[in-house]
């Protein structure tokens, strides 16, 4: 396994770990400042900032917060070039079941989200 591999498989690891607990410190680690959050989901279109959505996620419960089971994990990683890396990945939040899709950066020594385009379907409870 690569170093480029691993790190960026740690970087998700800390990406999770921010949606889990709702923990903006730790996302702030990992998304670039002028990275993108887009959805396409409902209409219209969903385009933040990070500015935008940091807040949003310091006021929402976490997951970890309400006893949730942990649901995510990586369905691939592919790297244009020595710079780029696209992470396809899944997880849940409450009844939300996203499928996001991750482009990754290497800027200053560390992989960095610039780009987070997501979908999501509501779970079914059983």
């Amino acid at each position: 396994m690569s170093k480029d591999y691993q790190a960026v498989v740690n970087t998700i690891q800390v990406y999770f770990d921010g949606l889990f607990h709702s923990d903006t410190e730790r996302l702030a680690q990992v998304f670039h400042p002028k990275a993108h959050y887009v959805c396409a989901t409902d209409d219209p279109l969903l385009y933040l900032t990070m500015d935008e959505y940091f807040p949003i996620v310091d006021k929402r419960p976490s997951p970890a917060s309400r006893g949730e089971a942990r649901q995510d994990q990586i369905l691939s990683i592919r790297f244009a070039g020595d710079n780029t890396a696209f992470v396809h990945l899944n997880c849940a939040i409450g009844e939300k079941f996203f499928t996001d899709f991750l482009t990754l950066i290497l800027v200053d020594g560390r992989w960095q989200v610039i780009s987070k385009v997501f979908d999501f379907d509501i779970k079914k409870l059983s």
